[in-house]
């Protein structure tokens, strides 16, 4: 304030902002959920340790300090096999699982004691929940759950078969919500544990040749964000794991060019990485997830006219 009392303008402005953070305080605790803004889950949020499980000190990174039992799922080959046996070599109890047992046993004996094999469909529900209730009996409560279990295959407008997309859906979707439905109830009663849910840059919009494939992690992806604000409140980490081309047996398949694409031992350490700091989305690499973000969020018209050039003539 001036000598003859008249405020300056910086005192004014000073003024303004205290009373517009006080109301926006006031909006805040009126309108939003207990939940957001409690000091306690606003701590989670950033990382501080919650449960017995975890080191209270939220600069604490290391995912072998917050958890030392995972189970990873289709782990026969690419992601799957090379995550198991990283987390394996930091000190993880890892069970794995795939419908072809000869994969999983050849790499249980990589890593003897501390991989386990336990062949699974994920598309059988009932199988499913009794496989996870197995493991949990061997390893103890799990901390960690990498849900995996995928499969891609090529179609088109001329060619659609219903068969093949309900197969995609029958595993990219409901293998992940069978093992959700056989996770989520213990880690919500013991409030910890942390999931990772494989989706698919191809989620993000439609690309000729993947309307199946697409389709299906657009769903798990839609799936992971209706779903992680509730078990936030419940302490349960779940995140959404989102790579673009990655060299796998899976994509040896393919017969069309791959931009930006990553072996297997990048995407792991993009994934651990991720869990690590218990990032939502967990992406990469970023030149992918930026053009095809990029490449969703234009006009359906200019979207239209990129992608049309990737039908097969």
């Amino acid at each position: 304030m001036s000598d003859n009392g008249i405020m300056g303008p910086s005192e004014r402005g000073s003024i303004r902002g205290q009373k517009f953070k006080r109301r926006v305080s006031r909006l805040l605790s009126i309108h939003l959920p207990v939940f957001l803004v409690s000091p306690v889950n606003i701590r989670h949020c950033e990382g501080t340790a919650v449960n017995e499980h975890m080191v209270g000190n939220h600069n604490t990174t290391s995912a072998t300090a917050v958890a030392r039992s995972a189970w990873v799922t289709g782990a026969g080959t690419g992601i799957g096999r090379a995550l198991a046996l990283r987390l394996a070599r930091e000190g993880w109890q890892v069970a794995v699982s795939a419908r072809t047992k000869q994969d999983l046993d050849t790499l249980a004996a990589e890593m003897p004691g501390q991989i386990h094999a336990f062949p699974l469909d994920v598309t059988e529900g009932e199988r499913t929940r009794e496989t996870t209730t197995a493991i949990e009996t061997m390893l103890g409560p799990l901390d960690l759950a990498v849900l995996n279990a995928g499969t891609y295959r090529r179609d088109s407008a001329t060619h659609f078969d219903a068969k093949a997309f309900g197969a995609m859906v029958d595993v990219n979707i409901m293998g992940s919500v069978h093992c959700l439905a056989a996770l989520l109830p213990g880690m919500i009663e013991r409030r910890s544990g942390q999931i990772a849910v494989v989706g698919s840059v191809s989620g993000y919009t439609g690309l000729p040749g993947a309307a199946g494939y697409g389709a299906t992690k657009a769903a798990l992806i839609a799936m992971c964000e209706a779903l992680h604000p509730e078990l936030q409140a419940h302490d349960v980490q779940l995140s959404i794991i989102n790579p673009g081309f990655v060299e796998t047996p899976l994509t040896q398949k393919n017969d069309f060019p791959m931009p930006f694409i990553i072996s297997t031992d990048e995407a792991v350490d993009h994934i651990m990485s991720g869990l690590r700091s218990k990032r939502f989305e967990i992406a990469f690499p970023w030149q992918m997830v930026l053009a095809t973000k990029f490449l969703a969020a234009l006009p359906a018209r200019l979207r239209f006219a990129l992608t049309r050039r990737m039908v097969r003539r």
